[in-house]
């Protein structure tokens, strides 16, 4: 199958290196410098180093020759480009299945990423899914195990594009749970944070854990209110990601939250991981939902309060864990 992987970034270029075995991988990038640099380097110094790109991989910026004959496209830019290039194939009238994997909500909108596909072109995409669950990038380029989301409408569609995607390394479960696989993929950052704050902070394992059970309650009551399974926030895409993100320190939202124990401001923060954090601008976007929703999310109003209102860290975790004593519910 000859697929175009849109998005040279840490995601893209690990899928791009594990897929290549079986595929034919056309990988864009939207920086015609950027893709110089793939092309003379073969490794993805930016974003993923350490990883060789075969020469079978093409690299391009221009969009045409990513697309040409592919027989499936794979979106993986960051949220925040995901309406620019959804347009950009839409301009082109290309008619094509296309596989997101992009994770949070449109900042200006807080609209999911299905919800963009949907207004910019779905008329062009014959069938369509998102793709998400635990995987850090570096491991998928090694070709380490992982396993994986692939939900759509079309169930027809993604057990197809499973069958075409699977390897022993690379495990793709199927689901018709857009709107639950997008949610988890999407909160389980904000949560993530609140966890790296924890641990920054050395508030221990026990703290860690409370975090990410109850985050977890968050993550279900938006996802079921917005009409998702309960069954998708208990498996890959939901507590399997929020684990993973919450624990493992390859996590960049992890990493936001444990600088962020230190003391160090939001913009050095960013600018010192170089990568885009999702939950950063994720946070708003959810506790805006859930005001709207009239849920309760506690742990995302106290990342908000950290991240965009000044608020301690110690404080902000203090509060959080120290509220009354309630019934377990969800």
């Amino acid at each position: 199958m000859k697929i175009a992987v849109l998005g040279a970034g840490a995601w893209g270029t690990a899928l791009a290196i594990n897929l290549a075995s079986r595929h034919q991988i056309n990988l864009w990038t939207k920086n015609p410098d950027h893709a110089i640099e793939l092309n003379n380097c073969r490794v993805n110094n930016s974003f993923l180093p350490g990883y060789v790109l075969s020469e079978s991989i093409a690299i391009t910026a221009i969009l045409e020759d990513a697309l040409h004959n592919a027989n499936l496209v794979l979106i993986v830019v960051p949220i925040v480009g995901l309406r620019e290039t959804v347009r950009a194939i839409a301009a082109r009238k290309i008619t094509i299945p296309v596989i997101w994997g992009c994770k949070g909500f449109e900042s200006e909108t807080t609209k999911l990423p299905h919800q963009i596909v949907e207004e910019e072109c779905t008329h062009l995409f014959p069938s369509s899914g998102v793709l998400s669950g635990p995987s850090f990038a570096d491991e998928v380029a090694q070709g380490l195990p992982t396993a994986l989301t692939l939900a759509s409408n079309d169930i027809r569609f993604s057990n197809d594009m499973a069958s075409e995607l699977h390897s022993s390394r690379l495990r793709i479960y199927t689901s018709e749970d857009v709107i639950g696989v997008e949610i988890g993929g999407a909160v389980k950052n904000v949560i993530s944070i609140a966890a790296g704050i924890s641990d920054g902070i050395g508030f221990g394992h026990n703290a860690r854990a409370a975090l990410i059970t109850r985050g977890l309650m968050e993550i279900t009551r938006l996802g079921l209110s917005l009409g998702g399974s309960m069954n998708t926030f208990m498996g890959l895409a939901g507590v399997g990601d929020l684990i993973l993100t919450s624990t493992g320190n390859l996590s960049r939202n992890r990493q936001v939250g444990l600088m962020l124990a230190e003391g160090k401001s939001l913009n050095d923060i960013l600018n010192e991981l170089g990568h885009v954090a999702e939950g950063v601008h994720a946070a708003r976007s959810v506790l805006q939902l859930g005001k709207q929703l009239n849920i309760e999310m506690p742990i995302t109003q106290a990342v908000c309060s950290i991240l965009h209102e000044g608020v301690p860290a110690r404080g902000a975790v203090e509060v959080l864990l120290n509220r009354e004593q309630k019934t377990e519910i969800y």
